[in-house]
């Protein structure tokens, strides 16, 4: 298939079962793909216990806000049978209210912590926020001074750069082929330590950051970033790659 990125090929870093959709909107755009799983998205520590027993407390809070949608896909069980507004529910971007299955009351038109602290009311009122175990705390101390009182129930947790990833001879060869690839995308934070972790310095000519968060990880682990997309999203992340690719012609 011929497009823009005909001829280049590009590393997809995301957890190995998340790679297939930006994988399919790669190559629709005619790109070839090393997929190269840097990161492993798991359950709580606790096996659920505290997320299960906070969503079964939904009656008592009056925001639900969930920050991801790997997180999305864990609480969206908890709200099928519940009316719209009870809670309300506050989804960081648009592929966090798409994994939650339903409209959700506030999607920010910045797709990231700081784009929902600066749309979301004031309290007081009580928010449960649904996040990842290694979360920033941005999002929580924003809420907090904006008058809220916060619960936070743990959704998942990130497992950077797992052994069963790097004892595998296929993933091991993925990897020494990354580095001489024509872009790495990265659409998270762990993603880069992931990097990092296994690949150490080295990058292909173009690497795009999801976002200011993933670049700001990048510079504290001395990996270069050469675009950052404004738009926090997939379409915004191929936006970015498409035009960085252009301007290489």
């Amino acid at each position: 298939m011929t497009g823009p990125l005909t001829g280049r090929t590009v590393v997809v870093t995301r957890a190995a079962e998340q790679a297939g959709e930006l994988t399919r909107m790669l190559e629709a755009l005619g790109a070839a793909v090393v997929e190269l799983p840097l990161i492993a998205v798991v359950g709580p520590a606790d096996g659920g216990v505290a997320l299960a027993d906070a969503l079964g407390r939904l009656d008592a809070v009056d925001w639900l806000v969930v920050t991801s949608p790997n997180g999305a896909r864990r609480v969206a069980p908890a709200l099928v049978d519940r009316p719209q507004g009870a809670p309300r529910v506050a989804a960081v971007g648009r592929a966090t209210q798409d994994a939650l299955g339903r409209r959700a009351d506030l999607v920010p038109s910045e797709q990231i912590a700081e784009g929902l602290l600066a749309e979301f009311p004031h309290g007081p009122g009580t928010v449960l926020v649904a996040q990842a175990a290694d979360a920033r705390s941005t999002l929580v101390d924003g809420l907090r001074e904006r008058g809220w009182t916060v619960e936070i129930a743990v959704t998942h947790r990130t497992a950077v750069a797992p052994a069963d990833l790097l004892d595998d001879p296929a993933w091991q060869a993925a990897r020494e082929r990354a580095v001489t690839c024509d872009a790495v995308l990265f659409t998270s934070g762990s993603a880069v330590r992931g990097w990092a972790a296994a690949v150490g310095s080295r990058t292909p000519g173009i690497v795009v950051a999801i976002g200011p968060a993933t670049a700001d990880v990048a510079r504290k682990e001395s990996v270069k970033i050469t675009h950052v997309s404004a738009d926090h999203s997939l379409d915004g992340l191929m936006a970015v790659l498409v035009e960085a690719v252009a301007h290489r012609q």
